[in-house]
């Protein structure tokens, strides 16, 4: 019977597993769970236990969802099996458990906790107690953030436990404290410098083993000789534990690191040195543990990729330098463990040294001498495996990208011949990776722009062995695409770097270069190697391949491989911009056949490299355009009428039609390109819509004739009145409609709009602003703030007569706001001749009526305020005495309101310079103390 009972649960978990639907699945389980419930308790059948917790770990972590109803006796059943003698027991009930945690109810996620907290707080024996930190790991990595609120509870009792002696139970509690701070980062917030000092403690757990401090100093003495063997010394104990301790903790660092990028600073502080120190750990495992954790802290150092640095750019140079001042300690404990037998250890040397080339780029320079051996070391040894050699490799690469050429000549006799080696080598992964570093010694051979012997380098020596080997592989046709890439790669740095000493194979490569732009499995890389080789200071002789390749570049331009066709445009415009001379206006046909399609507002960036293709054939071949004007020539001008079109594309655009003006190309004109820009505004109906032309073409048409204005200085002028011609009807009257706008602002805009037009153009729009002013008494106020703009920044001599008799026109305006803005005008007005207004301005001050006297009163005020006494205030009046200025304003002091002036006297700092100058003196303020206390108040 129990044979069949367990039979029967081995056929259904394997028809379980091949169940289709997840409907049929959820269906089959609800029928199940009762019976695998039942099962799990049997306590004397082991066998019929472990597959009934199997069979529901499985069901929990497909359906949890769909087996909610059965949650509650799920846990309450699985709860009891964490005291089961079996081990095997107790950690599928474990596993059962992190299932069920995810979809539970909160309800029963907190009888879950409190029932460990209740269990760990009766001081269980050991055994029990390892398998509820387990659990409390376990059901925090599932949990996430629903652990966070019973930390407060939990951190304490784990702590409590680290101090057992007891390894097993140590390595739980860090992987728990771990599962803590990766799910829940921001409530460990209060604990983290608990759980880092318990970390930095027990990482070097180490009872059986003595670390000598000398050990370092000792075998420096004798390196090269003391690599091959093994130190007779090295502890070996199958039942140590303690390694698990120090591996946990290190793990445990490694999450707070990742976690806490807002503590980085102060990890390089506490954590940094105390991992350096571990890097002489004994043990393998943990050593390559405290490489990947000190590469997780270089990793998140790097400003490029993280986000909280980019936005302290303060605290990311803090980072960065701590990471630099770890240099030279780094490569002191690094560079002997690189010539080491362990692969291990190796790999993560290489990895960890990898980070730091990438966080803080060229601060290995100093350090490249001591790095090199175990490069070449790791490179040329024959127990070495194929994995060693690819990352030893990775990391050369990255070295040469992120170091000056100039670090490396002096050691290139050493280094280039293992790379050529691995390049020879049959593992494909090998030397698709050595082809990559070659590829980079090619560039430190020289790097672009300097001669044959600069920094006192000659490249000559190694140019044959570096070409020989890369040929062969450039020839072969049976090895794997990307070493067929790399090698096409590799050999146009050749010559892109070196080919003036490439001599008569130069023609060969070329020729290689054609046939796999032919291939369709090489063509791409091939496109991007002419491309290189095209642009280079050399400058490559490619007549021999020209005719041909432009042809097929050509037929690229119809392929859909979009990367394969920005890179044919890329190829073509440095062949066009670099090698102009050599190519034949017939050469070129192919390519202009199909650059119209290419010139669409479907892909704008496709069409920005296809216009910047089309400036550069205007300004190297002008003579080969004439031919595609008539279909180049409107796509081009509906991408300017197009609302996409704007970044790149609009500026393409601005330099195409630029240098089509200065081409001087037949029938391409700038009348008629201005002609070609303009028309679709004069006849709306013309749009490639047929409606309305958007909002953003006027912007682009705009920019579009500026760019041809700047490039035709003769036509400017013509064109600017021509423009200003056009506008001038409907601008002015446009503007003054703004003032029915609801929004204030709209109309303070509109109103300082049109004096600011009228002051750039007076003859046109002053006639009309005071047409306006005279005309339209409720648009009055807006109007003579547009005056008050043209009066302050104009000119105004011929104008002035209308402008004065205008405002005495209006200086009984029942608005008091008007009233006084025309006294604001008259006072600027009188600036403009003093000598010949203030007089008049006076006349009318004793002429005037009530009322009129007060507009004059603050109009003669505003002509001192806007004076500033640097620039002879006083002088403008020297025929009047200080007495009659006084006894003008004493006899206005009976108008009763004459807010304004009181404005001005209160906030004007001129009027107390001229008080203290002693052009008003005290006897306005002895005149007017009786009359109007406040203004006297106001001048004193």
């Amino acid at each position: 019977m129990k044979s069949v009972f367990l039979f029967s649960l081995f056929y259904f978990h394997t028809c379980f597993l091949g169940l289709p639907g997840l409907t049929l699945t959820a269906s089959v389980c609800k029928k199940i769970t009762s019976q695998l419930i039942g099962a799990m308790g049997k306590q004397d059948d082991v066998s019929v236990q472990l597959e009934a917790l199997d069979i529901l770990s499985d069901m929990l972590g497909r359906l949890s969802g769909a087996l909610v109803s059965f949650h509650s006796s799920l846990l309450f059943s699985l709860l009891p099996q964490l005291t089961s003698p079996r081990m095997a027991v107790r950690k599928r009930s474990i596993l059962a458990l992190g299932h069920l945690v995810p979809c539970c109810s909160p309800a029963l996620f907190s009888q879950l906790t409190e029932h460990l907290l209740t269990e760990l707080a009766k001081g269980p024996p050991t055994l029990n107690t390892r398998t509820y930190i387990q659990c409390l790991a376990t059901v925090s990595r599932q949990g996430g953030h629903r652990v966070g609120e019973h930390l407060e509870k939990l951190i304490p009792m784990v702590v409590k436990f680290t101090g057992v002696e007891d390894d097993e139970l140590r390595e739980y509690c860090f992987q728990a404290f771990e599962a803590f701070i990766r799910r829940c980062p921001k409530e460990m917030s209060p604990h983290v410098a608990t759980v880092t000092q318990l970390c930095l403690k027990f990482m070097t757990f180490d009872p059986n083993y003595n670390y000598d401090d000398n050990e370092e100093e000792e075998d420096s003495m004798d390196i090269e000789d003391g690599l091959d063997e093994e130190s007779d010394d090295e502890y070996s104990d199958d039942d140590d534990m303690s390694w698990k301790v120090r591996r946990s903790s290190i793990k445990c660092l490694e999450a707070l690191i990742s976690t806490r990028r807002d503590l980085l600073l102060s990890f390089y502080a506490t954590i940094c040195p105390a991992l350096l120190t571990r890097f002489k750990e004994r043990e393998e495992n943990v050593r390559a543990d405290v490489f990947a954790a000190f590469s997780t802290l270089l990793r998140q150092t790097r400003v490029g990729s993280n986000t909280w640095l980019n936005c302290q750019t303060g605290e990311a140079l803090e980072t960065v330098l701590a990471a630099c001042r770890e240099v030279p300690m780094i490569v002191k404990v690094l560079h002997r463990q690189l010539k080491e037998k362990s692969i291990k250890s190796r790999q993560g040397c290489f990895c960890l040294l990898t980070e730091l080339a990438n966080t803080v780029p060229g601060a290995l320079e100093e350090h490249i001498p001591a790095l090199i051996p175990g490069i070449v070391f790791s490179l040329t040894d024959k127990s070495t495996s194929s994995t060693m050699r690819i990352d030893a490799l990775t990391f050369f690469h990255v070295l040469l990208l992120s170091h000056p050429p100039q670090a490396f000549q002096p050691h290139m006799q050493v280094l280039l011949p293992p790379v050529v080696a691995c390049v020879e080598d049959t593992f494909y992964k090998i030397t698709s990776e050595a082809l990559l570093v070659t590829q980079q010694l090619v560039r430190v051979m020289r790097p672009q722009g300097k001669t044959v012997t600069a920094g006192g380098f000659d490249p000559k020596p190694f140019v044959k062995e570096v070409f020989s080997v890369t040929m062969k592989r450039l020839k072969a046709t049976d090895i794997d695409q990307e070493v067929k890439e790399r090698a096409i790669s590799c050999m146009g740095h050749m010559v892109c770097h070196l080919g003036d000493h490439l001599g008569a194979e130069l023609q060969g490569v070329l020729a290689i270069f054609l046939e796999r732009l032919k291939n369709e499995i090489t063509r791409l890389t091939a496109v991007r190697t002419i491309t290189l080789i095209s642009a280079s200071t050399l400058k490559i002789d490619l007549s021999s391949i020209l005719p041909e390749a432009l042809s097929v570049l050509g037929s690229f331009l119809r392929k859909n491989q979009r990367a394969l066709k920005l890179g044919t445009l890329a190829c073509l415009t440095a062949l066009v911009t670099h090698h102009a001379a050599s190519i034949k206006p017939a050469a070129l046909e192919p390519v202009l056949s199909e650059l119209p399609a290419l010139v669409d507002e479907g892909d704008m960036h496709v069409s920005q490299v296809s216009v910047t293709l089309l400036t550069c054939m205007a300004k190297a071949c002008p003579s080969s355009l004439a031919k595609i004007c008539s279909s180049v020539l409107p796509g081009i001008f509906r991408l300017v009428h197009s609302p996409l079109l704007q970044g790149g594309a609009l500026v393409a655009i601005l330099d195409f039609l630029q240098a089509l003006v200065l081409s001087k190309t037949s029938n391409l004109g700038y009348s008629q390109l201005l002609k070609s820009l303009t028309e679709p505004f004069h006849s709306p109906q013309s749009s490639a819509d047929g409606g309305v032309i958007h909002r953003q073409s006027y912007h682009s048409v705009a920019r579009c004739v500026a760019a041809l204005s700047s490039a035709s200085p003769k036509e400017t002028p013509a064109t600017v009145a021509g423009l200003i011609q056009e506008v001038s009807p409907i601008l002015s009257s446009r503007t003054v409609n703004l003032y029915q706008k609801i929004a204030m602002p709209v109309k303070t805009a509109a109103s300082c709009a049109l004096g600011s037009m009228a002051v750039g153009s007076l003859n046109d729009y002053l006639p009309f602003l005071l047409k306006e002013i005279s005309a339209q008494p409720r648009r009055q106020y807006l109007l003579l703030h547009s005056l008050k703009e043209v009066i302050r920044s104009s000119s105004l001599s011929p104008h002035v007569e209308s402008i004065w008799a205008l405002l005495f026109q209006n200086c009984e305006c029942q608005e008091e706001g008007t009233r006084n803005l025309v006294a604001e005008c008259l006072g600027k007005l009188t600036l403009v001749n003093p000598a010949q207004l203030l007089p008049r301005l006076k006349q009318q001050l004793k002429a005037g009526m009530m009322g009129q006297e007060g507009r004059v009163c603050v109009s003669f005020l505003n002509v001192h305020v806007s004076f500033s006494p640097s620039l002879g205030a006083g002088q403008c009046i020297p025929s009047e005495p200080q007495t009659s200025l006084v006894g003008w304003w004493k006899d206005m002091l009976h108008i009763k309101r004459l807010p304004k002036l009181h404005n001005l006297l209160e906030k004007n700092e001129n009027i107390k310079t001229f008080n203290s100058d002693g052009l008003i003196g005290t006897h306005l303020c002895c005149a007017v103390r009786s009359e109007k206390k406040s203004l006297s108040v106001c001048l004193i």
